[in-house]
């Protein structure tokens, strides 16, 4: 059982460290168009979507293989372990 909530925990950490790159972008993205939307008065919403979009499609591109190959290492790491994980 402690094998089976190491790996979860495991599991957690990585979706948080794979999505952060992603996420920390378009939230800057995210604050600096509210910022100009403030000061200019313009309240198009697609203004803020589109941006954020391109950005966070463009960081995707860019860390894509390492986060695939976090993926992958974290898959070897599981199935090394498997055997202790259903307790044979």
């Amino acid at each position: 059982m402690h094998q089976l909530t190491f790996v979860t925990q495991q599991a957690l950490f990585l979706v948080l460290v794979a999505s952060g790159p992603p996420v920390v972008i378009s939230l800057i993205v995210g604050f600096l168009i509210s910022v100009f939307q403030a000061t200019t008065q313009i309240q198009e919403q697609t203004l803020s979507f589109a941006p954020k979009v391109v950005v966070v499609f463009g960081s995707l591109a860019l860390a894509g293989s390492w986060i695939g190959a976090q993926l992958v290492r974290f898959a070897f790491h599981v199935f090394d372990r498997f055997p202790a994980l259903v307790g044979h």
